[in-house]
């Protein structure tokens, strides 16, 4: 018979595991802190491999990591495990007054702009890069700083990378001695503007309803498979891939798309 084990269940076990066990009874907020952030790095790999019994884990592993940070604010007395719960709830049926409240669908970073100081207020400081400027880019359009498809995104994409082709026109990054650049005017200069190229390339991403971080996750990957079918080929030929050069290398590249079929 199938395990009808319920939240409460799951719930009562953390506050006997926060009696009864040292190391559970001797954890904190602050202590739990790198445990959240690790197991929500695994969860996002389960779900990459497209593994159910191993996202089926790694879920309960952060609903531990949930019901962990609320047994504890309930000792503390900061509010109830239940209200945790109770506020997802209230919030869910707020982002949806159409459906519960006989209202009008109003896009929620419009709704949450009318109660925001500022575009970046709530927005954690430590969110990825890509993350961050998709997240800073859906609340602008929440407001309506928007272009109404993906052919002025693509035209600032042209732009910006114009602007980077001028830049480094005037120079290269400076190089010390040992080969690290030097964090110079120069420096600043071409990271501006290939940072505003970037930016430009996650709001191309995001009108064309693509999230940038899971798009360069996926190049990455594919990145890496082809380079270790690269290396592997050159070996079985006894090339050293360190000293072939570029010529001998992109030619084995090639031939490793080719064996995709094709793909770029």
């Amino acid at each position: 018979m199938q395990d009808e084990t319920t939240l409460e269940d799951a719930l009562d076990l953390m506050r006997d595991l926060r009696v009864r066990c040292e190391w559970d009874a001797a954890q904190s907020h602050d202590s739990l802190r790198p445990y959240l952030i690790e197991e929500a790095h695994e969860l996002e790999d389960a779900i990459r491999s497209g593994d159910d019994t191993h996202m089926r884990e790694e879920l309960g592993d952060l609903l531990l990591q949930v019901l962990f940070h609320s047994v504890i604010a309930e000792e503390r007395g900061a509010f109830r495990a239940h209200d945790v719960p109770g506020a997802l709830v209230a919030k869910m049926r707020a982002r949806h007054p159409h459906l519960y409240e006989n209202g009008e669908k109003i896009p929620w970073e419009k709704m949450k702009a009318k109660k925001r100081k500022s575009i970046s207020e709530g927005l954690p400081a430590s969110l990825p890069a890509l993350h961050r400027a998709h997240r800073l880019q859906d609340r602008a359009a929440g407001v309506g700083f928007d272009w109404p498809d993906v052919d002025g995104p693509m035209e600032k994409v042209a732009e910006e990378l114009d602007e980077v082709r001028s830049e480094i026109a005037r120079g290269p990054v400076n190089v010390g001695p040992g080969g690290a650049p030097i964090l110079d005017d120069r420096h600043a200069a071409i990271e501006a503007e290939l940072g505003d190229l970037l930016f430009a390339c996650v709001n191309l991403c995001r009108k064309a309803g693509v999230h940038a971080s899971l798009a360069l996750d996926r190049a990455n990957a594919k990145f890496a498979e082809r380079f270790t079918r690269m290396e592997e080929t050159a070996t079985a030929r006894g090339i050293d891939v360190r000293s072939a050069g570029l010529e001998a290398l992109d030619a084995i590249w090639d031939e490793v798309k080719k064996g995709e079929g094709g793909a770029r």
